[in-house]
């Protein structure tokens, strides 16, 4: 039988570790657009509706940063509600002289940056979902072309940037990881998302998702086969949480992970689960 995540799974919160609070406080608040929900000694959490935790921040005491290429995060992707606002986030990080990069992917556009700390982030927005396209494969088409910056310039134009809005969302996290053909068992035999598109041969990645969205995860191994795992005392990811809608879905899913005999740790937040680089997992339900 065929394991299938709930359709209505979403993608939560994020922690990262960073090298100096003050400084990655500035750059989410100035350039990216998020509020400081809660801050308490080495830990702040920020959000963008005032209310939900949206991205974790952790200074460690004594961080390395990453010199050799490890699993990890890849990058973690901020979904807009509209093509105005994606414009208007573009206008900040011009005003901000941070690089970009960029890329329209045909059921979205994104554009690509970093944090002080070298974590990638994208921030994008989708177009209409039945404007999608998927191959004879079943594979979701997805192109990597120049985004229109000259149109998403012109849509915001004299408008007020004033941060990210409320409902903007957690749309994807990429990561790295050592072996696709572990991934796929963890991520689509186990846990039950939907393979979306398959470039384990063309260009070493894999995109799953549950429900029909383009990507949830985007899994590769462009940090090399058998990529090391980061030392724990490395800036990067922490975790991520994957939010399915019901208790019984996330007994369900977590009964899955026990029967295959993969560790899973209850807190008192959730269920925390690696995946088979080390990505650690954070599960919640909705409810």
């Amino acid at each position: 039988m065929t394991i299938k995540l709930h359709p209505n799974t979403e993608l939560g919160e994020v922690k990262l570790k960073v090298s100096n609070l003050q400084r990655s406080l500035a750059f989410y608040q100035e350039v990216i657009g998020l509020q400081i929900l809660t801050q308490a000694g080495d830990t702040a959490s920020l959000t963008v509706d005032g209310v939900h935790t949206f991205l974790v921040l952790e200074e460690l005491s004594s961080p390395i940063v990453p010199r050799n290429r490890t699993t990890g995060l890849y990058h973690f992707a901020i979904l807009v509600p509209h093509r105005e606002q994606l414009g208007l986030s573009l206008r900040r990080l011009i005003q901000s002289g941070i690089h970009i990069g960029q890329g329209d992917h045909a059921v979205s556009e994104a554009l690509y940056i970093s944090d002080p700390d070298d974590n990638g982030i994208e921030i994008y927005a989708d177009r209409p979902r039945e404007s999608w396209r998927v191959d004879a494969e079943g594979n979701v088409m997805m192109t990597v072309d120049p985004v229109d910056l000259d149109g998403l310039l012109a849509i915001s134009e004299e408008k007020e940037w004033r941060g990210l809005p409320a409902n903007t969302v957690m749309g994807h996290v990429h990561l790295h990881v050592a072996d696709l053909q572990q991934a796929k068992a963890f991520y689509v035999d186990v846990l039950g998302f939907d393979i979306m598109f398959n470039g384990a041969a063309r260009m070493g990645a894999l995109f799953v998702a549950a429900g029909g969205y383009h990507h949830h995860l985007g899994l590769n191994i462009w940090a090399g086969v058998g990529a090391p795992r980061p030392s724990k005392q490395s800036t990067g990811l922490e975790y991520y949480t994957i939010i399915v809608p019901t208790e019984s879905e996330l007994a369900r899913v977590v009964d899955r992970l026990v029967a295959t005999g993969i560790t899973v740790m209850e807190t008192h937040l959730g269920w925390n689960v690696e995946d088979p680089s080390g990505n650690m997992i954070r599960l919640i339900s909705k409810a």
